[in-house]
């Protein structure tokens, strides 16, 4: 599997995803994109990863959104590619109109940084066959905009048509106001684009994928990834 990872200014956990990738490919590193490049090489996979492309300025991914790169990482996905956008990724992937919908500052306007538990709404796509469905998992929270925002026509469509990835949950799985750390809409912690070849979600896999991490709850999505797109 050849994987990219796309660099903004303001991106800091490009580290944390090229581990969870090698990881799981057998040591082979993913290429670094400057977000200034206008083509991307030969690739199975894009990642978009956290962080404050741009110092979070205008809207979170708004300026990130309209970066050169943007064009052929748009190119890339109506072509058939599969791209990944996680916390920072998945604000871009909304700003660039590759995902529906908004991420809106979190309710209570605070910056969170923590674990918390999500439930795997979706079994069916290259990211999530490795777990089950309704499976509780744990993740890590870091941000401060990871409130979830559509219409109701749009969330009726994404669930419709099976579209939600991921729900932010308790511990026992249950999916309720009291569980939701955000405000998201739905409880909604990710989501697809129409083919699932795009996924975007808040949370962070990439941080626990080693017992030496603290846990190994994310590291099914990057098996899953590696299978599917093994050459």
């Amino acid at each position: 599997m050849r994987a990219g990872i796309v660099l903004f200014p303001g991106t800091n956990r490009e580290r944390d995803m090229a581990i969870a990738l090698a990881k799981v490919s057998g040591g082979r590193e993913p290429v670094m994109i400057w977000h200034k490049e206008t083509s991307l090489p030969p690739l199975d996979l894009v990642v978009l990863p956290g962080g404050f492309s741009h110092g979070d300025y205008l809207r979170c991914g708004a300026m990130a959104a309209q970066s050169p790169v943007m064009r052929a990482v748009k190119d890339f996905a109506e072509g058939g590619g599969h791209v990944l956008g996680v916390c920072n990724g998945f604000q871009i992937l909304t700003e660039a109109g590759l995902l529906p919908g908004a991420l809106l500052n979190n309710a209570g306007l605070r910056f969170l940084g923590q674990d918390h538990h999500l439930t795997v709404a979706q079994t069916d796509s290259l990211y999530t066959k490795h777990y089950t469905q309704d499976q509780v998992i744990r993740v890590v929270l870091a941000h401060g905009d990871g409130n979830y925002f559509a219409d109701s026509t749009t969330l009726d469509r994404l669930e419709g048509e099976g579209r939600v990835a991921f729900r932010y949950a308790g511990a026992d799985g249950a999916v309720t106001e009291a569980t939701n750390p955000n405000g998201s809409q739905r409880n909604i912690a990710g989501i697809f684009s129409d083919n699932r070849r795009v996924l975007g979600l808040m949370p962070h896999p990439e941080d626990y994928v080693d017992p030496l991490m603290g846990g190994t709850d994310g590291l099914p999505m990057f098996t899953s990834i590696v299978e599917g797109l093994a050459a």
